[in-house]
C-alpha cells in the first residue's frame, strides 16, 4: 500500500482526535500539538485518547473538547470485560465522526483504534520498527521520523502536523489547573509561607534518576540558612515518601514543610506555579515547572537530554554528564540502585539555586 501525500491546503481538520497512550509527562508534551491546531482555527474541536491514569495532566486544559480514557485496570476484570469496554470505546469514538486522527503513539493498539475510528485522514509516524503492511493500512499518511533522533519530544510530536502545514507553529507546553486546585494546595501551607517558598521534588518513579538524600538535605539546609522556606513534595508511592522522610530526618529545625504524597498532579501544578523556584530531578513535576514558567534548577541524567530536557525552561539544567561519564540511556536497568546524579556536586546545585533566588 503506497503512502498518500496530500497537500496541506487539502486538509482542513474540523474535528480531531489525538491518540497518545504513554506516561504522565508524555501527555503534557502533546499540548503544543493541540495549541497548533487551535491557533490555525479556534473552532476546531480537539479530543484526546489517553490512558485513564494520565487524565489529570490534561483535564483542566480548556483547549480540549473531550478526553477519552483507556483504563489499564480493565484487564484485571478478565478478557471478556476488557474486550467489551474497548468495543464500547470504539463505538463512542466512531460516533464522533472525526475527520482527522493524529496517532502519536507507536503501539499496535493505537494504530488499530486509529483505523477503527473511521476518520478519512489518519496520520501516524513511519516508525522503522513498524514497517508492516498492517501499520500502513491503519493510516492514510505516515510522517517520516528520520529527524527524530535529534529532536526534542515536543518537536517530534509537532512533526505529525507536517501534512497539515502546521509544524512551524510556535511551540509551548501548557499545564493547566483550576482555582480550587490552588485553594487546596494553599490551605496546606502556613499563612506566612504562601507567598514565599521553594518547591523541591527529589523523587522520580525511577530511582536511578534521583540524587542522594544527604545531598538534597544539604541543599535544603543551605536554602533555609539563606532565609528560604522549602516545600518538599513527592508522589504517593511508598518508596518516594520514604525518600522524602529520609531527607526530612536530616533537616530537623529547618524551614521545610513536607506535602509528600498529599497533592494531586493539578494541585502540585498550582503549588509550583506560585513558587519562587522549583528544584528537582528528571520527572513530571520538572516538565510542569517548565510549562508554568517557574524558575527551575533541574538535575538531569542519564535520560536523553535532547529528548527530555524541560522544554522552554527558565532556569538551569544541570547535566550529570558534565561531571563524569554516563551510560547509554538505552542500556540502563531501570531497577538499578545506582544514582547516576551523584556525579553532580552539591555546591553546584546550591550556587545555581541561589543565583535564581537573588
Amino acid at each position: 500500500m503506497a503512502f498518500n501525500l496530500i497537500p496541506s491546503a487539502a486538509l482542513r481538520p474540523r474535528r480531531v482526535l489525538i491518540v497518545k497512550l504513554r506516561h504522565h509527562g508524555d501527555m503534557l508534551l502533546i499540548t503544543p500539538v493541540i495549541n497548533a491546531l487551535k491557533q490555525q482555527d479556534a473552532s476546531t474541536l480537539v479530543d484526546v485518547l489517553l490512558y485513564e491514569e494520565t487524565r489529570d495532566m490534561l483535564a483542566a486544559n480548556e483547549q480540549i473538547n473531550c478526553i477519552y480514557g483507556i483504563d489499564r485496570k480493565w484487564k484485571n476484570k478478565g478478557t471478556c470485560y476488557k474486550l467489551r469496554e474497548e468495543a464500547r470505546l470504539i463505538r463512542t469514538l466512531r460516533q464522533q465522526r472525526y475527520d482527522t486522527v493524529l496517532n502519536l503513539a507507536d503501539q499496535w493498539r493505537s494504530a488499530l483504534i486509529t483505523r477503527l475510528t473511521g476518520a478519512s485522514t489518519r496520520i501516524g509516524f513511519d516508525f522503522p520498527k513498524r514497517r508492516h503492511p498492517l501499520w500502513r493500512y491503519c493510516h492514510t499518511i505516515l510522517v517520516p521520523t528520520k529527524d527524530h533522533d535529534n529532536q526534542h519530544i515536543v518537536e517530534q510530536n509537532l512533526s505529525i502536523l507536517t501534512p497539515l502545514g502546521l509544524n512551524n507553529t510556535p511551540a509551548f507546553v501548557k499545564m493547566a489547573y483550576r482555582p480550587e486546585d490552588w485553594e487546596r494546595a494553599q490551605a496546606l501551607l502556613p499563612v506566612s509561607v504562601r507567598d514565599n517558598y521553594v518547591v523541591i521534588q527529589p523523587t522520580s518513579r525511577w530511582f536511578f534518576k534521583c540524587w542522594r538524600e544527604d545531598r538534597m538535605a544539604a541543599v535544603i539546609r543551605a536554602l533555609s540558612a539563606a532565609g528560604q522556606h522549602v516545600v518538599l513534595t513527592s508522589g504517593p508511592d511508598l518508596r518516594e515518601k520514604a525518600m522524602t522522610d529520609a531527607i526530612l530526618a536530616q533537616c530537623q529545625g529547618e524551614k521545610v514543610i513536607s506535602l509528600a504524597g498529599q497533592l494531586t498532579l493539578r494541585q502540585l501544578a498550582a503549588l509550583i506555579d506560585h513558587a519562587r523556584l522549583f528544584l528537582g530531578v528528571d520527572s513530571v513535576p520538572m516538565h510542569m515547572a517548565a510549562a508554568l514558567n517557574t524558575p527551575l534548577v533541574a538535575l538531569f541524567g542519564p535520560s536523553k537530554l535532547v529528548f527530555w530536557r524541560p522544554w522552554g525552561a527558565k532556569g538551569k539544567v544541570i547535566w550529570a554528564g558534565d561531571f563524569g561519564e554516563l551510560p547509554d540511556p538505552d542500556t540502563i536497568d531501570t531497577n538499578t540502585q545506582v544514582r547516576y546524579l551523584d556525579l553532580i556536586p552539591t555546591e553546584t546545585v546550591i550556587t545555581e539555586a541561589e543565583k535564581l533566588l537573588s
